[in-house]
């Protein structure tokens, strides 16, 4: 979910000489409410709403309190992961405004207290620890980049190593957190002492200090690494694994690609951890079958199915209570968390709102959220891909659309034998649509998590192959079966990956997200190669320019 800033003018569509045209032209949709219940401003259904309440006292639908309701179902205090991970970064992560008390009874947590020994990220750590101005940040987050990818001592980065050790309570808490079984990170919309807002405005403060605290975790490892401590090292790679699998399996799409981030992480280092971590075969295997051990990385097509399709939902339902000028105005700016956004529609406006048939816009903004999901959740990837484009060309044909509330009036007070319920669902999904990101590049991120897991099953098999046989095999077949079962096909090609035997090494690789074979060169070489490759030796890290 990406926060918006609203716009604040209002367009008043409907006035009192423009009642008996519309009454002519759209049907009455309002269902009755059960006695000392609010009468639905929706109709109300799997097919409509998706979710039928629960409803506020005006009779819309608490669209946040359905998604948490599901999000955080089954979820006991003790076993979510980011009970701990809060106790871990304190009740303000990134600093200023807390979160409202319903995030952390959703939890079934108390707030953390004002203070503790809670995680300090690194740019904190130089100013109030280190006391360096602005101008000496970038040469210490190349180092903590550089800490976190190859092996080093205390003596290379005496600043990270600092921050390390300020950070040492905080990072047994987060390691802890990462052995529990489920996580649920309740989506909210507005900070303490703040009206709720939509949910195109979710608040994550706490993914971003966790992706900080996996590159700790990484960071750590390679000086354990560096110091000979590899046991150690091994057990802060895997915390980082399982830091970014469950952070990955929140409610939210940033969620999923912050997790797929977070295994990135820990999977750069694991391969400085095979060159250099000095192990039997039995140890490497080990280490192998922990890895393979770990959950599946979360599908992003859930986040799609459940959080991006209530946005979308609320969006309609946006509309039907502040009226049409919020569609202009978020698909300009969005809205942020100031509500009310604009002022209610006047009586005549209310009117034309109620008798509206809203059932073929929330039916149309379901039908091709169904679509997209199933698309999504197809294993292969070209016959994925076939599926997605045969969606996407009706999702932008809606984004094409009309999203002015000037032009939306002009539909709705043209020719009579328009369909107006069909035109403005087309105007309020295409703006609902224009919101919804680039799935396709979350499904490739997706599926760049996965391929570079089957790669380091290859290059843990190899390691093993090496310490049997003090070189590495002429065909990746000869790893099979005894160190690896079978090996795994590129996810992307669908063909076996590329192997080629060098004089101190090797080289392999997997074709990437474009399907062309990139000479194993990847986005680090140039932004048009995107090959996912494993080369051993290592080579060198770039300098910063």
């Amino acid at each position: 979910m990406i926060r918006l800033k609203a716009g604040r003018n209002d367009f008043r569509l409907f006035g009192s000489n423009s009642m008996s045209l519309i009454g002519s032209l759209i049907i009455p949709c309002l269902v009755l409410a059960a006695d000392g219940q609010p009468a639905p401003k929706l109709p109300l259904g799997k097919d409509t709403t998706y979710v039928t309440g629960p409803l506020d006292k005006e009779g819309y639908i608490d669209y946040e309190a359905a998604l948490n309701d599901r999000l955080g179902k089954g979820v006991l205090p003790e076993k979510n992961a980011n009970v701990l991970l809060w106790k871990a970064l304190g009740p303000t992560p990134e600093g200023g405004k807390r979160m409202p008390a319903d995030f952390f009874k959703r939890m079934g947590m108390d707030e953390p207290p004002k203070d503790g020994a809670y995680f300090i990220a690194l740019r904190q750590f130089m100013k109030d620890q280190l006391k360096l101005g602005p101008d000496k940040f970038d040469a210490i987050y190349d180092q903590q980049s550089r800490a976190a990818q190859r092996p080093w001592a205390a003596k290379d980065y005496p600043n990270i190593a600092a921050w390390l050790e300020a950070n040492e309570k905080p990072l047994v808490v987060v390691a802890e957190a990462t052995r529990r079984p489920d996580y649920f990170n309740p989506l909210v919309t507005h900070w303490i002492d703040e009206k709720p807002g939509g949910l195109t405005g979710i608040l994550l403060p706490g993914i971003q200090t966790c992706r900080e605290c996996a590159v700790a975790l990484a960071a750590r490892a390679m000086l354990r690494v560096g110091e000979g401590k590899f046991d150690e090292a091994w057990q802060d790679l895997l915390a980082c694994h399982r830091l970014g699998l469950l952070v990955g399996r929140g409610g939210s799409t940033i969620e999923g690609l912050v997790g797929v981030a977070i295994d990135a992480i820990a999977s750069r280092a694991d391969l400085a951890y095979i060159e250099r971590a000095d192990l039997t075969v039995k140890q490497t295997q080990d280490r192998q079958n922990d890895l393979l051990g770990l959950p599946a990385t979360p599908p992003m097509a859930d986040k799609i199915d459940l959080a991006e399709r209530l946005t979308h939902l609320e969006l309609v339902q946006m509309i039907r209570q502040r009226g049409f000028g919020r569609l202009e105005a978020l698909s300009h700016d969005g809205p942020d968390h100031d509500r009310p956004y604009t002022p209610k529609p006047g009586p005549d406006g209310e009117k034309a709102l109620t008798a509206m048939d809203w059932a073929p816009a929330l039916r149309d903004c379901n039908h091709l959220y169904d679509r997209l999901v199933a698309a999504m959740r197809v294993k292969d990837r070209a016959d994925r891909d076939k599926q997605l484009k045969r969606v996407q060309q009706d999702i932008f044909a809606l984004r094409d659309g009309p999203s002015e509330s000037a032009k939306i009036a002009e539909i709705l007070l043209g020719p009579p034998d328009k369909s107006v319920s069909k035109a403005v669902s087309r105007a309020i999904n295409g703006v609902g649509f224009r919101m919804l990101g680039p799935y396709g590049k979350v499904l490739n991120a997706h599926d760049r998590d996965v391929q570079v897991q089957r790669n380091l099953q290859v290059a843990f098999a190899l390691a093993a192959y090496h310490r049997d046989h003090g070189d590495y095999p002429a065909k990746l077949d000869n790893i099979a079966p005894k160190y690896l079962a079978t090996i795994p096909d590129d996810l992307f090609s669908g063909k076996a990956l590329i192997y080629h035997p060098t004089d101190k090494g090797y080289l392999f690789y997997s074709v990437g997200p474009n399907g062309k074979d990139d000479g194993g060169r990847s986005l680090t070489n140039d932004l048009n190669d995107d090959d996912l490759p494993v080369t051993m030796p290592l080579p060198e890290l770039k300098k910063k320019l």
